[in-house]
């Protein structure tokens, strides 16, 4: 119920702001950002703690190995994961990775605790005994995401709308527009998937790192920065191999044609040039 009230929310604002082009670019990235909204709508509860079953016998359960006549004890460790950094031959290719990891850490804490809250508000609405409460604790939830995080989601660019579309998927299972169908209505998760085709976004999308190169590259950032204990890890909801996406990688870069670097960068260096003159011409407009 939680989710539909917040979906609601962000119909009612998407349409009574659906005048220009500029409002409809930024609520298609407001609606990209609901879903990991959720987690900063947690209502402060204090865990529980469970009852600690002890036997009144306690078992050794430990495993011996026996070494030239003695006994050593076995010690189960951690599950280590070792990663080489991707030896990149095509220099485009790397200039994709590094800009690529800059917007994946600025989306990944909305998908993480996004899926980590899920589950947690959907179970305190099931707690609250009647309608009137449930309608409180919603417009309470409304009020701290109207306050505290409308600004921030709708600066969200359409490159990092697209990752966080992607990262919904990894962290919870769903598609944005699986999500949106199930809690609000077919109608509605097929007009928002159209809108955002407008912009080359598709609320559809999924989570591909073994056939589809960008989501490799957000997955290998994510498991070095996991690794490097600079992010937090959590469990993706969906199953994948990373060792078959990297080399599934590999033979992508090897099979890149030979003018591919030169033809890749051209283009780069021009929408870098139609950028900088676009943002002249805005300069040049506030200024008169």
């Amino acid at each position: 119920m939680l989710l539909k009230t917040l979906v609601l929310l962000v119909v009612s604002y998407f349409w009574n702001t659906f005048g220009t082009i500029t409002f409809m670019i930024k609520n298609v990235c407001f609606l990209l950002g609901v879903f990991c909204v959720l987690a900063f709508a947690k209502a402060q509860q204090n865990p529980t703690s469970q009852p600690i079953k002890n036997d009144s016998v306690k078992k050794d359960t430990t495993e011996y190995f026996y070494i030239d006549g003695d006994s050593v004890s076995s010690i189960e460790l951690d599950k280590v994961m070792l990663l080489q950094d991707l030896n990149f031959d095509s220099r485009y290719e790397r200039i994709r990775y590094l800009l690529l990891k800059r917007k994946v850490l600025k989306v990944w804490p909305y998908a993480k605790m996004a899926a980590e809250r899920l589950t947690v508000l959907d179970q305190r609405l099931a707690s609250l005994e009647t309608k009137n409460q449930r309608k409180k604790y919603s417009k309470m939830v409304e009020d701290y995401i109207e306050d505290e995080f409308k600004a921030e989601l709708k600066k969200l660019t359409k490159t990092e709308g697209q990752i966080l579309i992607k990262l919904i998927h990894r962290q919870t299972g769903d598609t944005a527009y699986a999500l949106l169908k199930r809690l609000r209505s077919g109608w509605s998760a097929f007009w928002f998937d159209k809108t955002a085709s407008l912009f080359d976004m598709s609320l559809k999308e999924e989570y591909l790192p073994e056939t589809v190169v960008d989501d490799f590259y957000v997955e290998d950032i994510l498991l070095n920065h996991i690794i490097d204990e600079k992010l937090e890890e959590q469990e993706p909801a969906i199953e994948f191999d990373y060792f078959k996406a990297r080399s599934n990688w590999k033979d992508y870069e090897r099979n890149l044609p030979p003018t591919y670097d030169s033809i890749q960068l051209a283009a780069r260096a021009q929408r870098i040039k139609e950028y900088k003159e676009k943002k002249a011409r805005k300069e040049r407009r506030k200024r008169k």
